[in-house]
């Protein structure tokens, strides 16, 4: 790999008492595909995967994660975990608009890059966290690359190609819509949008202003002209690790990501549908977030120690237990009937999680 290119930065963010200022190094490594940027906080922990995240179309890795990562509680999980946030080809801030005719690289081609990542930083194992483009990225790269995949968090997931009817309706968006009010209606739903929230105002703003707008609009192109990921429950082409699949009550992908549910191995997979979170969870819930995904490491084996107090004492959820082969078995508890000892109950290996507050 060659032009490698590392600036280190001191990220500016509210501190927790007794908290220091985290180190950022930005680095950009030459790939089959192009240069990639990527940012690492915190230092590799003995034993244990890094974070990797990867944003949706129109945002970047600060403007998807920033709320996420710099909440107060997931300062525990930060300490615990190195984590390296990466930014599809051109969406970096600072990003020079690409040529005229340049070809930008599909979504599968996004993720033959990661590997260039971590054989850079001497990575063997990540735990994956991705929104919408993110998260079929780090699915790919899951299915070709298993053994590097301890666990994958997907948000907003859509595992299958556009049939004609979706790129037909598509085309018509196209003709009376511009290509930021396309992209908030992927991230959005049309309720937030029409309620033209503050949160709303802010990111509208950020993707009609972006200076490297048509480099979105690559990225938004390879995000349609994606491949069907062909899950198939039993069969060949499945995700190996355990997977938590979020997406927000009434979210845009709502359909999608309860379809992606059916089609993983239910041992496996753990499905976390939020109330009042619209279309980005990340931005909108950072609390409960959090929480799940505490709750997601301590089940993969990490953080056991971790307390779990937000959701434990003060959201009730429904756990239908997917673990039998038959389906038939079923049952539902409150989360809150282990909060005395700060932690929550182990669960069945495949669950259905639906958060409301």
């Amino acid at each position: 790999m060659a032009e490698l290119q590392e600036v280190q930065i001191t990220e500016e963010k509210p501190l927790l008492p007794g908290q220091t200022p985290e180190v950022a190094k930005t680095h950009s490594v030459e790939t089959p595909y192009g240069s990639v940027t990527f940012t690492v906080y915190g230092t590799p922990k003995p034993k244990r995967p890094a974070i990797l995240t990867y944003h949706d179309v129109g945002l970047n890795y600060k403007s998807c994660f920033q709320p996420l990562f710099q909440f107060g509680d997931m300062q525990e999980i930060i300490q615990n975990f190195v984590r390296v946030h990466v930014d599809a080809p051109g969406m970096e801030e600072g990003a020079p608009v690409f040529p005229l005719g340049y070809q930008y690289p599909s979504l599968d081609q996004l993720a033959d890059m990661i590997p260039c990542i971590l054989q850079y930083l001497n990575f063997s194992t990540i735990i994956g966290v991705g929104v919408g483009a993110g998260a079929y990225v780090l699915s790919r790269y899951a299915l070709t690359h298993p053994d590097t995949v301890e666990g994958l968090v997907l948000i907003n997931i859509d595992p299958n190609a556009k049939g004609w009817m979706d790129w037909a309706a598509h085309k018509l968006t196209g003709l009376t819509s511009s290509i930021s009010e396309m992209i908030l209606g992927h991230l959005f739903s049309q309720e937030e949008l029409s309620g033209n929230s503050e949160l709303i105002q802010k990111y509208r703003n950020i993707i009609a202003h972006a200076p490297n707008l048509d480099n979105i609009e690559l990225y938004w192109n390879s995000y349609n002209n994606r491949r069907d990921l062909n899950f198939e429950r039993g069969g060949d082409i499945t995700l190996k690790c355990p997977v938590m699949l979020v997406v927000g009550d009434q979210a845009p992908h709502e359909d999608a990501v309860v379809e992606c549910n059916s089609k993983l191995d239910p041992t496996q997979t753990s499905f976390l549908k939020m109330a009042d979170s619209g279309g980005q969870p990340q931005l909108t819930q950072p609390g409960k977030l959090t929480e799940a995904f505490k709750y997601f490491l301590q089940g993969m084996g990490y953080m056991a120690s971790s307390c779990m107090t937000r959701l434990s004492r003060s959201r009730t959820a429904s756990l239908t237990s997917a673990a039998s082969v038959d389906g038939n078995r079923s049952r539902s508890r409150t989360l809150s009937q282990s909060s005395e000892s700060g932690t929550l109950p182990s669960g069945p290996p495949g669950h259905t999680m639906e958060v409301s507050c």
